[in-house]
């Protein structure tokens, strides 16, 4: 079973790779009040608004993806009877 959720794991994880991004940009505007997060290399922030918004990208990035693909596994589980992994 694990080949035949490999296809449908790459989709739900690309799926949940856009919709942490959108949840971010959310988060991240509630919470800074601008359209757009900082880069890396943006010479107009400072390491501390750089560092908070990586880490607040990586946490959200982190907990979305991760409830999407668990999800998708309880899916795969209910329409199979199998767990991916099995």
């Amino acid at each position: 079973m694990k080949l035949a959720y490999k296809p449908l794991g790459l989709a739900v994880s690309v799926l949940g790779g856009l919709l942490a991004n959108v949840v971010f940009g959310k988060i991240w505007q509630a919470v800074s009040g601008e359209d757009e997060a900082p880069h890396a290399t943006s010479e107009d922030y400072g390491w501390r608004e750089v560092l908070l918004a990586a880490a607040i990208q990586g946490a959200v990035f982190g907990l979305v993806k991760t409830a999407i693909d668990r999800a998708g596994a309880t899916g795969f589980q209910a329409v199979t009877g199998t767990w991916p992994e099995d």
